[in-house]
């Protein structure tokens, strides 16, 4: 049982602002940055990142947003041809504008560094390039879901990603350790246990101090 004592208006320290109780308790959940197991798909418009980076998105409500999530496809609209997430959000090119298609391509190819070349029967008609970012702290990037990231006064100034690879027709996957994560849940577990017996015991405890004094 936790009493929750935070104020943010009062300086963060013990005496003004802190949790108090016993147990066990969440103090925050962190996202895991590293790079997950590549997946091959040979769809062209999907791309996974080695290294640090992130593709760089137009959410609907007009701000940019990050992910690594590459499976990319197109929407015809009326304006044009253009290349949109899974949530049918405009992926950006490095100066911060839609990626849009010319008419008529019929293969898009795109190098390790993110380089676009649009051709029409082999012949090359347009060019773009993937905006793919960094950032100088990210754990500081703030979670909006969907697998997509905000930039915050926390995660620094927004910088190039110029270590990233892109793999083509390659999805990323997951970056969970499975054996890992299982140990942890059952060290988890085994602490849970070994909580609920001490419980168990001092409340016996304090039965017979009570039988004691009548």
């Amino acid at each position: 049982m936790y009493t929750y004592g935070y104020n943010p208006s009062r300086p963060r320290t013990p005496e003004a602002n802190q949790q108090k109780g016993h147990g066990v308790i969440v103090t925050g959940i962190e996202s895991d940055h590293r790079t997950g197991s590549f997946e091959r798909t040979e769809r062209m418009l999907d791309f996974a990142l080695e290294n640090e980076g992130y593709f760089s998105l137009q959410h609907a409500n007009g701000d940019t947003v990050y992910t690594r999530n590459g499976s990319f496809h197109l929407s015809v609209e009326a304006d044009g041809t253009y290349i949109v997430n899974g949530e049918g959000l405009y992926v950006l090119n490095e100066a911060g504008a839609r990626i849009m298609v010319p008419f008529g391509v019929d293969t898009i190819e795109v190098d390790v560094n993110g380089a676009m070349r649009f051709l029409n029967n082999y012949e090359l008609v347009g060019e773009n390039t993937l905006g793919i970012f960094t950032f100088r702290n990210l754990h500081g990037l703030s979670a909006e879901g969907d697998g997509n990231f905000a930039q915050t006064p926390a995660a620094g100034e927004r910088l190039p990603a110029n270590n990233v690879v892109i793999r083509l027709g390659i999805l990323e996957g997951s970056n969970v350790n499975l054996a890992e994560e299982m140990t942890r849940m059952i060290r988890t577990q085994r602490a849970f246990q070994l909580a609920s017996r001490a419980l168990t015991t001092a409340d016996d405890m304090e039965g017979i101090a009570n039988n004691m004094k009548r």
